[in-house]
């Protein structure tokens, strides 16, 4: 082999690896962020991610909003009107935060509850997310 078909070897060698190497480091980064969205009832049968964050969505139950007087911590229950999860949110909730509508909240199973590191509520009288409102039509209310 001449010296010349060593060097683009090499070359042509060192370019795939380079390609390879950056093609993982992107296929990894978007797995680290990919969030997928599960109903109350997939997570109450374990079917959601214990290892990493995940969204669950449903409605805010009637009378489960409960306010920490010394912090913002805020505790509630979502349902999909088939199962309860308990959430935990520390921090300034949304406006239009309320019992009896829909959310979506960002975090990850404890124990029995969710820790909520963002809270997404709806936005108008009419909508409600479409994962929410999917998860209601499969509990069939």
């Amino acid at each position: 082999m001449s010296p010349i078909r060593k060097k683009r070897l090499a070359q042509v060698t060192l370019l795939l690896s380079g390609i390879g190497i950056a093609l993982f480091l992107l296929l990894q980064a978007f797995n680290e962020n990919m969030s997928f969205y599960f109903s109350t009832s997939d997570v109450v049968q374990g079917k959601a991610p214990s290892e990493r964050n995940f969204r669950m969505g449903g409605l805010v139950l009637n009378g489960s909003v409960q306010r920490a007087s010394d912090s913002l911590t805020v505790s509630f229950r979502l349902t999909d009107m088939a199962q309860e999860v308990p959430v935990v949110y520390e921090g300034i909730l949304p406006d239009l935060f309320r019992e009896g509508q829909g959310v979506i909240v960002t975090g990850r199973m404890q124990g029995n509850r969710f820790i909520a590191e963002e809270v997404l509520a709806k936005h108008d009288e009419n909508y409600m997310p479409p994962e929410v409102a999917d998860s209601l039509k499969k509990a069939g209310k």
